[in-house]
């Protein structure tokens, strides 16, 4: 499994198929994926063949990847980079246990997948995707600096597109570091 990057509360590696358990218990959860337009695992198996057969990671070298809590060494959620051909753009999204709700790992975990789109991938545009019902998610896309530029339909959600380029991630990391 490759690592792809790190926070003080958070490690950040590709999925593998021991992570299948992990992965079923957050993307089963109906109100997990009430939001997302995608229905609901069907079974441990099912996201283990899921895993198996991911291209992302090999074909663009990057994707959703796990997200380990390191308080308890659990994979708790994904959160990476998705190419969509649809729209033509590199979607940043996130997925979380709800006992991890509300305690900024959406936001942490953004910032360092950010940190990796922009700085080892050479990216330079990410969007964010949210339905306007999902104000978890659109607060977590502001304080990322992302700019709201409309909507957008992806795979039959018509959904807020929120953007953040290279150049805007170095300004703002600039100004906090200055």
């Amino acid at each position: 499994m490759k690592r792809i990057t790190a926070t003080d509360r958070l490690l950040i590696r590709e999925f593998t198929t021991d992570d299948a358990e992990s992965f079923y218990a957050f993307n089963s959860d109906p109100e997990v994926m009430r939001y997302t337009g995608e229905p609901p695992s069907e079974s441990v198996e099912q996201v283990r063949e899921n895993i198996r057969n991911y291209p992302d990671y090999r074909e663009r070298g990057y994707g959703r990847w796990a997200v380990v809590h390191r308080a308890d060494d659990r994979v708790i959620g994904f959160n990476g980079l998705k190419y969509l051909p649809e729209i033509g753009a590199v979607d940043l999204g996130y997925r979380f246990l709800k006992q991890y709700w509300g305690r900024g790992i959406a936001t942490e975990s953004s910032r360092a997948v950010l940190e990796y789109g922009f700085r080892v991938l050479q990216m330079d545009t990410i969007i964010g995707l949210a339905v306007p019902e999902n104000l978890g998610s659109i607060h977590v896309l502001e304080k990322l600096g992302m700019r709201f530029c409309g909507m957008s339909d992806c795979l039959g959600l018509n959904a807020q597109r929120w953007e953040l380029t290279r150049e805007m991630y170095d300004s703002r990391n600039n100004d906090r570091a200055g």
